[in-house]
């Protein structure tokens, strides 16, 4: 199946978004619903996952990541920019905070669907 296609169906509309393009290595993919991964890691809703990782990624991608040992795996980046967090349960196109301390970046519609389902 078209990997298009197969995102339309886990995640409805708006899914353009998150579809996988061999040009770019910044691109995500969801390869299965309340999934995301980038070329780095995968994450659900839980945060990031050294299991996701080596399910989706491989094995080489998943040692890399566990090598890195503890870090905060409930909020992270992806390598197209957005930035998500489980405690918040949201997703958001950037990286940014405001000068509270808060995030400031516009909230990513696609990306919280995808991996929170709301």
């Amino acid at each position: 199946m078209n990997p298009k296609v197969r995102l339309a169906l886990l995640f409805g509309l708006g899914i353009p978004a998150l579809a996988a393009n061999a040009a770019s290595n910044h691109n995500v993919v969801s390869p299965a619903a309340g999934v995301i991964c980038d070329m780095y890691f995968c994450a659900d809703s839980s945060g990031v996952s050294d299991a996701l990782t080596t399910t989706y990624l491989g094995k080489e991608k998943g040692k890399q990541l566990a090598a890195q040992g503890k870090f905060n795996r409930s909020a992270f980046t992806f390598a197209n920019g957005a930035y998500c967090d489980v405690n918040a349960k949201v997703c958001r196109k950037d990286r940014y905070f405001g000068d509270d301390g808060q995030p400031s970046g516009e909230i990513d519609i696609t990306m919280t669907n995808g991996l929170f389902g709301h």
